[in-house]
């Protein structure tokens, strides 16, 4: 018995004095790293309760760099190259900041960014190998990453996997989504961790390119904790740059989640050389969901941009000839042709299909009724050749990005615009031919540069192109990111779709306005989104970035189109108007038809009247699958807007005005379901009414299955 109880002490002891803590500046968190027998682990407390357990870190590597990879199986043999064992540690160092920082476009005019940080230095060994394990520790919770000096005995590798852990004590609620090489488009699911795997095979449907992983889900994954002490916790990643997006392996049985990197059709998941760093592996953990909403952290993650001028970028309010293809009304391809060859076929001798959106009469009724409204542009989907047989095929000469079809005239189209005021925004959708898009890139944005289009919307619907390689893959994401930097030569704003999902970048490139990487509104049209959808993309998607999920449907119901039709927008109008203040969006669509507009035009003032770049923003309410209840500050001015939005079931809200300023009287235009609304039933039901309103104004909300409202706040002079 004194055997064992010294053993034990003598295991603490050694355990302390190779143990490593970190707490944030509030000191509510306490991170502790050590190693055991030459493996690193770390965990993580909140005010005294473990929210990670011990959890593993370390890489697994292939042996050199000229092995073809066949499969991932690991033998026993290659276990020496990796970097997750018979490590000691021989250095530490430490640092703190605090700091306020800007941001070009935002949610509040400043961020900040207050940290303790701990970098541990670590040697292998049996190689002379070393690591550094830097962990940043926030007031909302943990970063961390490792990172690779440069060495005598690792100046080039390539990654097998990240084995990075999460391990938690408890099955926890999560909202969880399957996870695949090339898209982010499925509908969120909400069970407990350990009912995963059991819903895993029922959670996805088709895509235009799809490379499903068993059993693992996407990152950012949302988790709560219930009980007295409720915790809401989400694991994502910031800075992921010249590396591959990460998803999460379920170990459903103990609570644990573990990376698993995009691979390439080879089967390596990162081809390295050093000096570098991998992403930021992110927990942000928050007693209150409003809080953990409201995190900075993916941001504060990344560098600040070295960008010289970013005056050309600003927050933009757009309409687009778009969802009348989306819903099947009107087609992208002009011609009826099924087989076309850019630089032979004549396309004037082609029979037009009579429904190609993206002609002059029609681009014009757009401009028009955008230019009476305020907008500042209009994107034209359809208006290059090339759509006749643009999907499905492995085409890699796709599209040029330069010629128009013969019934969209761009010289006339621009001057039209920009006599009223209008930008249009140009559309490059490339197919997934990644390699085509890089070739013609430079001329494409000298084109923009010529007819004065300073924001491009760029599209990877489809199997990318060079083969093999997948949309999250090392490979693509360099390729978003060098399309970005040459749009910053040639002063151009991008809002990219079907690419990775953001993950703060934009800090570091600020012209990356807005992205997609999730399912959007045009979903609606397609095989549908839950009525819960839009209240979970604000705690998964929307943590390291804005997404242009492009709102503003008021014609809910397809049978307008296409009687017999069944389906249609599972929100009510005035859900609608709510998700322009609880959704991000600095690139702003209002993606309905303008004939839809014209017939709701006192609705529609709220999408006229609310910004896109905010000075202050606060949650007000929010849970996730539930509802979101969010108040903004235009940039630069006295006006507030809030959003309110729900799921399937009715809820009464009351909003607490007191985050107007004291003593000052404001106007509020109240947008909100109607006495009879309903998603199903009656979705166009809304009423519309003025209040005078001060800070200790309290206003009750009754929101319809999958309802919301919008209020419009000026002060009054």
């Amino acid at each position: 018995m004194k055997i064992t109880v010294a053993a034990v002490l003598l295991s603490m002891m050694f355990a302390g004095a190779n143990a490593q803590s970190l707490r944030s500046p509030d000191g509510k968190f306490e991170m502790n790293f050590q190693l055991k027998n030459g493996v690193p682990f770390y965990n993580l407390k909140y005010n005294g309760s473990t929210v990670v357990e011990d959890s593993k870190l370390g890489l697994r590597l292939f042996k050199d760099t000229s092995v073809t990879f066949a499969s991932e199986i690991t033998k026993t043999e290659d276990a020496k190259f990796d970097l997750n064992n018979d490590f000691v540690k021989t250095s530490e160092k430490r640092d703190s900041k605090n700091e306020t920082w800007q941001p070009v476009l935002g949610e509040k005019k400043n961020y900040i960014n207050h940290y303790n940080e701990l970098a541990v230095t670590l040697n292998q060994n049996s190689t002379d190998r070393s690591i550094v394990v830097k962990f940043r520790l926030f007031n909302d919770g943990l970063g961390f990453r490792y990172e690779f000096p440069q060495q005598k005995n690792l100046n080039y590798f390539i990654i097998k996997e990240e084995d990075t852990e999460f391990d938690f004590p408890t099955d926890m609620k999560a909202w969880w989504m399957v996870a695949d090489y090339d898209s982010q488009e499925y509908r969120y699911q909400e069970t407990n961790i350990s009912e995963i795997p059991a819903r895993w095979d029922k959670a996805f449907d088709s895509n235009a390119s799809q490379k499903l992983v068993k059993n693992v889900v996407q990152s950012p994954l949302m988790l709560k904790k219930n009980g007295k002490e409720s915790l809401y916790i989400n694991i994502a990643e910031a800075a992921v740059l010249n590396y591959a997006a990460s998803h999460l392996e379920v170990d459903a049985q103990n609570f644990k989640f573990k990376t698993h990197l995009t691979a390439d059709r080879q089967g390596a998941k990162g081809y390295i050389q050093t000096p570098s760093v991998t992403p930021w592996r992110t927990i942000i953990v928050s007693p209150k969901a409003e809080d953990l909403m409201d995190s900075k952290m993916l941001f504060n993650l990344n560098e600040p941009t070295k960008y010289t001028d970013t005056s050309y970028i600003k927050p933009t309010k757009y309409m687009g000839v778009w969802w009348e293809m989306i819903i099947g009304k009107a087609q992208w391809a002009y011609s009826t042709a099924d087989n076309v060859h850019l630089g032979v076929t004549d396309f004037s001798k082609l029979t037009p299909n009579g429904k190609h959106a993206a002609n002059t009469t029609r681009v014009k009724e757009y401009i028009d009724f955008a230019a009476a409204n305020g907008f500042d542009g209009l994107l034209i989907e359809g208006w290059n050749i090339g759509w006749e047989d643009w999907f499905g095929h492995s085409k890699e000469y796709v599209f040029d990005f330069l010629t128009p079809y013969p019934d969209f005239d761009i010289k006339i189209l621009n001057e039209y615009a920009h006599s009223k005021g209008i930008k249009l925004i140009m559309h490059h959708e490339t197919s997934g031919s990644a390699t085509n898009y890089e070739r013609w890139a430079d001329k494409a944005f000298q084109l923009m540069n010529k007819y004065g289009y300073t924001s491009v919307k760029t599209g990877y619907v489809g199997d990318i192109i060079p083969r093999g390689e997948h949309h999250y893959s090392q490979w693509t994401i360099n390729h978003y990111y060098r399309i970005v930097e040459k749009a910053n030569d040639y002063k151009i704003m991008v809002n990219s779709h079907e690419s990775i999902r953001p993950g703060g970048e934009s800090r570091t490139y600020p012209n990356y306005i807005s992205a997609e990487a999730a399912r959007g509104t045009e979903y609606e049209a397609f095989a549908g989104n839950n009525p819960d959808h839009q209240t979970i993309l604000p705690f998964t998607r929307w943590m390291g970035g804005s997404m242009d999920y492009t709102p503003g449907i008021f014609q809910t119901k397809l049978d307008h189109y296409f009687p017999g039709d069944k389906r249609f927008v599972k929100t009510t109008l005035a859900k609608q108007l709510g998700l322009y203040v609880t959704m991000y969006m600095p690139l702003q669509m209002a993606a309905d038809l303008p004939e839809n507009y014209a017939k709701h035009m006192d609705a529609f003032q709220f999408i006229k009247d609310v910004a896109a770049d905010w000075d202050d923003t606060k949650i007000l309410s929010a849970e996730p699958g539930d509802h979101v209840i969010t108040a903004r500050k235009a940039k630069g001015t006295e006006n507030w807007f809030v959003g309110g939005i729900t799921d399937e079931n009715k809820r009464v809200y009351t909003v607490d005005f007191s985050f107007l300023d004291k003593g000052k009287k404001y106007e509020a235009t109240i947008y909100e379901d109607g006495k009879d609304a309903d998603y199903i039933d009656d979705p166009q039901s809304y009423n519309i009414y003025k209040k005078q309103i001060t800070s200790k104004s309290k206003i009750n909300f009754k929101m319809a299955r999958s309802g919301g409202f919008a209020v419009s706040i000026k002060p009054v002079k």
